[in-house]
């Protein structure tokens, strides 16, 4: 508080603070009835020192009519003694007739040998911008809450102090947990992972910090439903104190069931649902770069008198065939992969010997003419080429290897297989 040299308080320079503090200075006389009001207080409201009658019912006339009766219950709770000091926030009318927020803080500062009140003293704090920061806020809030029920997201915290959770509705709709649970009866989320996530998602929450992570998981709900839910967490609260774990959590189980099936989509024929070309390649292409494993054997199978169905029956008999064709590979390549590789080219890769691989060659010609023997269509066979892959070889070059093996079991007369020349043992075979 500033002073002067001798010690003595410098008024000046305190009434200058309290100008600069936007602070108005009430001064009550309880005998005589009389009030005064700092020049900084008409300041503050717009007027003139000498503008109104400065009198003790003056602050209460320009007092908001919603705010009157608290601020007179606030006066009378301090003198009866039941609160230390007059704290109440009011609204004072300017002299533009806009309105003023303020803390009115204030108390008795003298009595009289009986130790009844005698006078008051108070100030009324500008904090204008106080409310007007707490109604964005509010805004602000208000919006959040709106989004957040449009995105169906829910908010959940954990108290690490008290071992207690808070779930909002959503949270608990999500979870599938009874909604007027008290949150110690809650069980824990950890409760509700499931097993094959439930390592990485504790790891993930017990790692989280300041900054917001974004984790993944699955969960059981209390009817025994598997969900998949998307978390944001961090770390809220001050330095020093134990932290909050606080965040938010959604269901995303729609999302990840659509962004599966499109993925199936895209890596399967629309019509067969083996996989396509491409996506048979990319397995095979990791097979080889794979030093601990074997490349496997690829069987290429080319359909023998396909064009016969669609001449005879049209496009929806030849439709049919396929599927069923795709049907016994699925079947005989159980193990393994089986694609659609183009019309009516199909390929399978296993992890089969040589012998093994002609035997399975045996059983997928056998079936695809009893297909057509019982379907009663012209009569199908197939032409397979076999080619086990070698080392450092391409893609490219093992998929060719099983072609012209397969065109060379077509040339020597359909309805047969053929072992690639790069094998040990070049060998033919026919499924009889």
């Amino acid at each position: 508080m500033p002073t002067h040299d001798n010690g003595q308080l410098d008024i000046d320079a305190y009434l200058h603070g309290i100008v600069r503090a936007r602070l108005g200075v009430w001064d009550w006389d309880l005998v005589t009835g009389a009030c005064g009001y700092s020049a900084s207080w008409f300041d503050m409201l717009g007027y003139a020192p000498d503008e109104l009658e400065q009198t003790s019912d003056l602050w209460l006339e320009l007092t908001h009519p919603d705010d009157r009766a608290r601020a007179i219950e606030s006066g009378e709770r301090h003198l009866r003694g039941e609160a230390d000091e007059i704290e109440t926030e009011i609204r004072l009318k300017r002299k533009d007739g806009t309105w003023l927020w303020v803390l009115d803080r204030g108390g008795i500062v003298a009595r009289d040998s009986d130790g009844r009140p005698t006078r008051m003293v108070g100030v009324q704090a500008d904090i204008s911008r106080q409310k007007e920061a707490e109604r964005a806020l509010q805004e602000t809030n208000e919006r959040f809450r709106l989004a957040l029920e449009a995105s169906d997201v829910g908010i959940w915290e954990f108290d690490p102090v008290s071992q207690t959770s808070f779930w909002d509705a959503r949270t608990r709709e999500i979870f599938g947990v009874d909604s007027g649970l008290d949150p110690q009866q809650l069980r824990t989320w950890q409760h509700y992972l499931h097993p094959e996530d439930r390592e990485m998602a504790e790891r993930r929450h017990d790692a989280v910090g300041t900054t917001t992570e974004v984790i993944r998981y699955r969960i059981i709900r209390e009817d025994s439903k598997v969900r998949h839910v998307e978390t944001f967490a961090r770390l809220a609260g001050p330095l020093g104190t134990p932290r909050r774990l606080t965040g938010t959590i959604r269901d995303i189980t729609e999302d990840v069931e659509r962004r599966a099936a499109l993925k199936w989509a895209a890596e399967h024929d629309g019509l067969t649902g083996l996989l396509t070309r491409a996506t048979f390649e990319h397995h095979l292409s990791e097979r080889l770069k794979d030093r601990e494993r074997p490349a496997g054997t690829v069987l290429y199978i080319d359909i023998d008198h396909f064009k016969a169905i669609n001449d005879s029956g049209g496009h929806d008999a030849g439709d049919a065939a396929l599927r069923q064709i795709a049907d016994v590979l699925r079947w005989t390549a159980e193990t393994g992969l089986a694609a659609r590789m183009g019309g009516d080219e199909f390929a399978i890769l296993l992890d089969i010997s040589l012998d093994a691989a002609g035997t399975l060659a045996d059983r997928i010609i056998q079936a695809v003419r009893r297909l057509s023997a019982n379907a009663g269509t012209a009569a199908l066979s197939a032409s397979i080429g076999i080619a086990v892959a070698g080392p450092d070889e391409t893609v490219r070059d093992l998929l060719k290897r099983a072609d012209q093996a397969c065109y060379a079991a077509k040339r020597g007369g359909r309805g047969r297989w053929v072992i690639d020349d790069m094998a040990p043992e070049s060998r033919t075979g026919s499924a009889g």
